[in-house]
């Protein structure tokens, strides 16, 4: 059962580690079996208002689309990694184009860490449908929420 989990960590690491934005911002990721929960740790340089002090707009929405992004890349690699032998050496991830993304920022972002988890809605061939939440100290009292569409790569060896 090891030698599984490893290999499903190494596959999420190598996912995370083709996005600069999200070492930029700081983002990590936690894996229960196939659910992700996503890790924005506090950092001074987050902080768009300083007079309350929040955290930048920008910064929330780059944080709640990069989950969608994840999860959406991630369940693309996830039947793949459990069917078969992992590649070697791990391919590029084929990254979902955004279409559109809505936020609703529900309450200040305060300077804390900040989680989110992102629900995939509809995946098909073409287009998918994505809900993320985000929260900080308690996950029934979001700050914002996020609704998202994406462009879905085309199969591999298309």
């Amino acid at each position: 059962m090891q030698v599984v989990k490893q290999r499903r960590d190494a596959a999420l690491d190598a996912l995370v580690a083709h996005s600069p934005y999200v070492r930029f911002l700081g983002i990590r990721f936690d894996r229960r079996g196939d659910e992700l929960t996503a890790l924005l740790p506090y950092a001074d340089h987050l902080i768009g208002n300083p007079a309350l002090p929040a955290i930048h707009g920008g910064v929330t929405a780059a944080f709640l689309e990069t989950t969608a992004l994840v999860v959406l890349a991630w369940s693309l690699m996830w039947e793949r990694m459990e069917t078969g032998p992992p590649p070697e050496p791990p391919e590029p991830p084929r990254w979902p184009k955004t279409i559109d993304f809505t936020v609703d920022y529900l309450r200040t972002g305060l300077p804390r860490d900040a989680y989110a988890r992102a629900r995939v809605n509809r995946s098909g061939r073409r287009y998918a449908s994505v809900h993320v939440e985000g929260w900080q100290d308690n996950r029934e009292r979001l700050f914002a929420q996020a609704t998202g569409h994406f462009l879905m790569p085309p199969p591999a060896g298309d």
